[in-house]
């Protein structure tokens, strides 16, 4: 059986599977319930200061966005951090930390920028027994409008020096949550480093409007009649949240730096491939808040099975495997060339792909008068678009020419020998056959 164990930053916890700040983590009842089902670890919803109380809408706070199954693609929130007193939170994670020792207990903590703020706050923090402390520099919507959340996020200056601070004034490990609302992620990841930071986790929520009520025209959710800009997570931003992840993975000067990674994790797939860009935990939130805290059984159950059926005894084993082949455009080997072939008996001729290609892509299939669609080798370019479109699975597939033949569509032979490969004129890190 394979070893799910991790140990992130000495942080040791039974699988990789963490809850992500946000409201399944704001509460005792709901910790203790997360850990029951099986969770590895947790990220307590964001503490702030000492102070008046935060303030969240009595209201909707969310907003979804639904596929054709009314499942949920992605999720809006306005929720701000916890609306509930420090100390009863420390309370909380104090008790919850000494019943649950195996498990990871981390503390999502957003003060102002302001060195005594986070000096008051971080033994409190460390009294609790929790295992480290991650800093909310992404929240997009109410804290940083107040000078915080994503308002630090945005300035690798100020990660730079709250993290020294962090660093001085705590001893266990210091995570910076990163956020996505900035053009390069690579920049505050290198200042985290540059502060201290022992990891970063990313990506947090994407500034966002979901929908406007065309009758009341508000965007929603609406509180009174007025909406705003709320975060963004779940499945639609994988993508997002993967691209990031690997420009930190592999950027000279944050490589090798330990990442959590976050965003639309939902199955034990999309964990496995954060690993695989060199994550060394996945946070969740969506999926739970979705379907509840016992997905994650069917989170362990996938990823254990697949990696015995790989041959992977522990998560280190594929953990940044796919950061070498993650590179720059110009330096794919334009040499390589594939046609899209379509499995005859699995086809249901519905014609879709006849018409993305007929219509926006390279007139590349056939119809015939009986409705039998075939590939024309001579112009098809291996686009992909009618793979993507078929509702059948595997009816049509990519198949790469051999080495030494004739690109029907080129007439030239494909090379995919070093030794043959010649540089292209217009991206000169990558190769081009004569």
């Amino acid at each position: 059986m394979a070893d799910l164990t991790t140990d992130f930053l000495g942080i040791k916890s039974p699988n990789p599977f963490w809850l992500a700040s946000a409201p399944p983590t704001d509460k005792e009842y709901n910790v203790r319930r997360a850990f029951e089902a099986g969770w590895g670890g947790v990220v307590w919803k964001t503490l702030g200061s000492e102070g008046p109380p935060v303030v969240n809408v009595n209201g909707p706070r969310y907003g979804v966005i639904h596929g054709a199954d009314r499942r949920v693609l992605g999720l809006n929130n306005i929720e701000l951090i916890t609306d509930r007193d420090l100390q009863t939170n420390l309370d909380e994670i104090t008790r919850v930390k000494k019943d649950y020792p195996d498990r990871a207990l981390i503390v999502s903590i957003m003060v102002p920028c302001e060195e005594e703020a986070w000096k008051a706050i971080l033994p409190k923090v460390e009294a609790t027994g929790a295992d480290g402390i991650e800093l909310n520099f992404g929240c997009p919507h109410g804290m940083s409008e107040r000078g915080m959340g994503a308002a630090v996020g945005q300035v690798p200056e100020y990660i730079e020096m709250v993290t020294r601070w962090c660093k001085q004034y705590y001893s266990k490990p210091v995570i910076v949550k990163l956020t996505p609302n900035i053009t390069d992620v690579r920049k505050p990841a290198e200042a985290a480093r540059r502060g201290g930071a022992d990891a970063v986790s990313l990506i947090n929520t994407i500034n966002s409007i979901v929908s406007v009520d065309l009758d009341t025209m508000s965007p929603h959710p609406s509180i009174d009649g007025k909406g705003t800009h709320g975060g963004y997570c779940g499945p639609a931003v994988k993508p997002i949240a993967l691209s990031m992840v690997s420009e930190i993975a592999r950027a000279p000067a944050t490589a090798g730096m330990p990442i959590s990674g976050i965003g639309g994790v939902t199955t034990w797939r999309d964990a496995a491939e954060y690993i695989t860009l060199g994550c060394g935990n996945v946070q969740v939130c969506t999926a739970a808040m979705t379907y509840g805290f016992k997905v994650v059984q069917e989170m362990i159950a996938g990823l254990s099975r697949w990696m015995d059926e790989k041959g992977h005894t522990s998560i280190d084993d594929f953990m940044g495997a796919a950061v070498p082949n993650t590179t720059d455009w110009q330096y794919l080997n334009l040499n390589y060339v594939a046609k899209a072939k379509i499995d005859q008996d699995a086809c249901i001729s519905c014609g879709r792909c006849y018409a993305a290609c007929e219509d926006t892509s390279h007139q590349a299939i056939a119809m015939s008068p009986d409705r039998t669609f075939s590939v024309i080798d001579a112009e098809c370019v291996a686009c992909n678009l009618c793979v993507e479109v078929c509702p059948v699975e595997n009816c049509i597939s990519m198949v790469p020419l051999a080495a030494g033949t004739t690109d029907p569509r080129t007439g030239k032979v494909v090379q995919k020998t070093p030794a043959d490969w010649t540089t292209h004129p217009n991206n000169p890190g990558a190769v081009a056959a004569e």
